[in-house]
């Protein structure tokens, strides 16, 4: 078993690297995208089941044309550094495309190194097809596997044949880290997630900087939060680059960071989309929360610098409100007419500047913890489902009425319902909002939400029969 357990995959642009590294990783980590050199960092994380190290590196070769030339140079300078660490490298390269002559002059840079090597073929429809690919061959490497990353297809042979050049998987009886719960901090520039980090984290781990645009990465800092209960919830909070349309993006910086700050989203457990009190909700919030939703994550929608706010109701208090209190239940009421798709998401409202309710963020990150995780009994579930249609049932749509038999809980993060039903494609988008609120409400799921797959009656008749 060799000490170094370290593989790099290298290819020139656009031929699936990084949609390998997620297929072997198991999981998605690297941005995977159509236009070529999208990577241009070294991505790193662990394949469990082999216990090694991946590396995802940007293409080799890419030209100035395509890319600033600071960047080409830097891209190719992470790809030296990847090969070197690496005690094995895999060489991707594209079925479809055939050898090319940059595939020969990468083979050239690889054979150099003097490194193991593996030639990965991917987009190979049929990994076990007759077709041999021989000129694959013509790259000087002995080992040649067939995969399609994208289909999962000979994904188990490369495994094997990794694990062949690295040796078996080292017994692991030291104590598994704990995992930590993924705090995510996302918003337009200069709405104080920083601030918000810094008083979460009591440290200057953080940059703050009243000049937009400050956090250029994704920042992680550990912490581990004591809960009333007595418990202890260990976190990771990840502070982002402030988001624009894309659009807007003035800089080729500021492209990737965003892009790092969309990868940190992906990867985080829940996120907390920060506000500022004087704005409230603008056009860009409502995109990016319905982003947040679409990839299944819970969401809390934070209400920041507050205390502007409160300054300017006690200095001048508008006519049509009560007090501070009534103010404050309105613009609440106001912040959820404008983002009506949210699945009941908590709104907390808080002050970086003064530190004023910053622990109700920690608070809240515990109850949805327990909520992401829930398991939802069929029993209490078919219950909900009959009392939501009784008190509104589905429209008449071509003449038939939406009708739900049974509901079963097939997932979590993002919890996912499965209801049979008479005809899957007559559930209207309405309903599905009716029903999202309805499950949140009655399960205790603020923040949290809800997929449903649908299987209608012809597709169950059709499942049976097979």
């Amino acid at each position: 078993m060799q000490l170094n357990r370290t593989v790099a995959l290298v290819g020139r642009p656009n031929v699936g690297k990084s949609r390998l590294f997620n297929r072997l990783v198991g999981r998605r980590v690297s941005i995977v995208h159509d236009q070529p050199g999208v990577t241009r960092d070294v991505i790193s994380d662990e394949v469990e089941t082999g216990a090694y190290t991946l590396l995802d590196t940007g293409g080799i070769g890419i030209t100035p044309e395509s890319t600033p030339e600071v960047i080409h140079i830097a891209t190719e300078e992470q790809v030296d550094f990847a090969v070197q660490a690496a005690s094995l490298v895999l060489f991707v390269t594209d079925a479809k495309d055939g050898y090319t002559q940059l595939d020969s002059i990468v083979a050239e840079k690889l054979r150099a190194y003097g490194k193991p090597t593996i030639v990965v073929v991917n987009k190979v429809d049929q990994p076990d097809s007759k077709k041999t690919y021989l000129d694959f061959y013509e790259s000087g490497f002995k080992t040649v596997v067939l995969v399609s990353a994208e289909h999962n297809l000979g994904i188990d042979a490369l495994q094997a044949a990794i694990l062949k050049q690295l040796g078996p998987a080292p017994d692991k009886n030291r104590k598994k880290e704990v995992r930590r719960l993924g705090i995510c901090l996302v918003g337009r520039p200069n709405v104080g997630k920083s601030s918000i980090g810094n008083r979460l984290l009591n440290s200057k781990r953080l940059i703050v900087s009243d000049i937009p645009g400050t956090t250029r990465d994704a920042v992680v800092a550990d912490y581990d939060y004591q809960v009333k209960d007595g418990s202890v919830l260990p976190i990771r909070v990840v502070d982002t680059a402030g988001l624009k349309k894309k659009t807007k993006l003035a800089s080729t910086l500021e492209y990737f960071s965003s892009l790092r700050s969309e990868g940190a989203l992906e990867e985080a457990d829940m996120v907390f989309l920060v506000l500022e009190a004087r704005d409230g909700v603008t056009k860009f919030e409502k995109t990016l929360a319905g982003d947040i939703i679409e990839q299944g994550k819970a969401l809390v929608i934070v209400v920041n610098k507050w205390d502007y706010a409160t300054e300017l109701f006690r200095r001048d208090p508008p006519a049509g409100y009560k007090n501070e209190a009534d103010f404050r239940r309105k613009f609440a009421e106001s912040v959820r007419r404008e983002l009506s798709f949210l699945p009941d998401s908590p709104i907390l409202f808080v002050s970086a500047q003064d530190n004023y309710a910053i622990e109700s963020i920690l608070e809240q990150a515990a109850l949805l913890r327990k909520r992401i995780d829930a398991e939802i009994p069929t029993g209490p579930l078919n219950r909900v489902v009959a009392e939501l249609v009784e008190h509104q049932a589905p429209r008449v749509i071509l003449g038939k009425r939406f009708k739900i038999y049974y509901a079963v809980q097939t997932g979590k993060r993002p919890i996912t319902i499965r209801m049979f039903c008479n005809r899957e494609t007559k559930l209207d988008d309405s309903y599905k909002r009716y029903l999202q609120h309805g499950f949140n409400r009655s399960l205790d799921l603020s923040g949290c939400p809800i997929r449903f797959e649908l299987v209608g009656k012809d597709k169950r008749y059709t499942n049976e029969r097979k």
